[in-house]
Formats: structure tokens, sequence, C-alpha cells
């Protein structure tokens, strides 16, 4: 008889499977994501800016794609790259407006790293929900 450990993985309950697409994104997954977003935003700033530094620019740019692609799509250009989505746990096709107080936990910075057993950070478990993996 197989053990509870081996019954349960991250994201079960939310229909997640163990591995591969439609599994629970890993926590590096996800920072990476972040990482390309913000990348992203700085250069398109300094690009508006040069050869001033951008200074608020970047985060601006950075929340709006991010609510924009979000809310639209379920996905940001870091999560597209690193093959990610953003799934409402409550079926719904499209984050909609679900996608601003998200962008504001992301902000943040905290809410996403108290993640529960399913891998779903506060900014998550708040807004209904799930980064999983695509591919």
């Amino acid at each position: 008889m197989a053990t509870t450990e081996e019954q349960t993985w991250p994201g079960r309950t939310f229909g997640a499977t163990r591995t591969g697409a439609g599994s629970v994104a890993s926590m590096g997954r996800r920072v990476g994501a972040f990482v390309i977003d913000i990348a992203l935003s700085a250069a398109l700033a300094l690009a508006f800016t040069w050869p001033e530094p951008p200074k608020n620019l970047s985060l601006y740019l950075w929340a709006g794609v991010t609510v924009l692609t979000v809310a639209l799509f379920g996905i940001t250009p870091g999560h597209a790259a690193l093959g990610l989505r953003v799934a409402s746990v409550r079926g719904a096709t499209f984050l909609g407006a679900w996608a601003i107080p998200r962008t504001v936990l992301i902000f943040l910075i905290v809410p996403p790293l108290l993640t529960d057993a399913d891998g779903r950070g506060l900014h998550d478990r708040l807004c209904h929900t799930i980064v999983l993996r695509t591919r």
C-alpha cells in the first residue's frame, strides 16, 4: 500500500499533475521569470530615457505589463520564456481584475515567498491562483 507521501504532491488538490506540464512551478522558475520581467522592463524604460536612468519608469512598466498580460493571457513575458502560466483555481479562463492585487502583492516581495504545501505564495492564495508549468 502506498504511503500518504506517495499519494500527494503540490497542487494535487487543484488538479495539478505530479511532474511536467500542468505541475506546480518551482520557486526557481518563478524567480527566474520575475528576473526576466524586471530586466525587460528596465531595458525598455532605459530605451525611453537614455542617457538618463529610468528612475521609476521601469517599475511602472513592470506593473503595467504584468497586470495586462496576466489578466488577459495568464502569463508574463518571463513566464512565457520559462514555460509557466498563472491559472485560476476556480476554473476561470481569464484572471481579469485579480491580476491587480496579485501584482501589488508581488511588488511587496514577501508574499510570494510565503508558500504553502501546494507551492502557492500568499499572493496566489489571496487571489485564488496557482502557477503551473506549461512544458
